[in-house]
């Protein structure tokens, strides 16, 4: 991942400019989710009543640790992810990011058979996704880590979430979790804390990151608005292969 810094613009010169980005970059097959605008590319801001005001990250709610589309079908994972900030709030709001990789490497250090339980292809699922009755998402089943067949590269699907993820029966898997939770919660090397300010953002293949809580403005069009966007690609020259 990496960090970067532009001018500061208005919501629809940023969308551009994020678009543009990503295909600067490779990033082409956008993830277009439920909350998404019709380019792909979703608004991060807080939303009240229904809908996309459900869903934590439209909220000033804190987020925990997971990694981007981790509900996702096994055949639509998100691989890379822009998050571009156009206003950000007056307090709070921040980030802490940790390469995945180096999550699988801890985890093998302390007992290989961690990495066993959490490639397992039922570690982790994901209930149903239902509104007003109606099912809208299946429930999905999958591993933590996987590996990309197209380039061989490490993948991570992972939600820290207390409810609405139910883990393996099994003690390894349990043990694993419980070692990955803690190494997230501890203030490490490993972790970038960081704040994003109006035209600064993230790129990369998507990275474990939460987010804080924020005090937002009461004022309309003036709140926290972050941009996000998400692809079935990865950066382009970062498969394992070109390592």
């Amino acid at each position: 991942m990496a960090v970067y810094a532009g001018p500061a613009e208005g919501p629809a010169a940023a969308r551009k400019s994020v678009a543009a980005l990503g295909a600067a970059f490779g990033l082409r097959r956008l993830d277009r989710n439920l909350c998404a605008e019709e380019d792909g590319i979703s608004a991060l801001e807080v939303r009240a009543g229904k809908g996309a005001g459900e869903y934590v990250p439209y909220t000033d709610r804190a987020l925990s640790w997971h990694t981007d589309g981790y509900y996702n079908s096994a055949d639509e994972q998100v691989r890379g992810v822009i998050l571009h900030c156009v206003r950000s709030a007056p307090g709070g709001g921040g980030n802490a990011l940790m390469d995945p990789e180096i999550a699988y490497i801890r985890l093998r250090d302390e007992n290989p058979d961690y990495i066993a339980a959490l490639m397992h292809p039922q570690a982790m699922t994901i209930p149903p996704n239902t509104m007003g009755g109606t099912e809208i998402r299946p429930a999905r089943v999958g591993p933590v880590f996987s590996v990309d067949e197209r380039g061989g590269a490490l993948h991570m699907r992972y939600s820290a979430r207390k409810v609405n993820v139910a883990w393996r029966d099994d003690g390894t898997t349990r043990a694993a979790v419980d070692f990955l939770n803690a190494l997230l919660a501890a203030d490490s090397r490993d972790i970038l804390h960081w704040r994003l300010e109006p035209g600064q953002g993230y790129i990369s293949n998507n990275v474990l990151h939460n987010r804080t809580a924020f005090g937002d403005t009461p004022e309309p069009d003036s709140g926290r608005l972050v941009y996000r966007a998400r692809y079935y690609d990865r950066i382009e020259g970062t498969d394992a292969r070109n390592d």
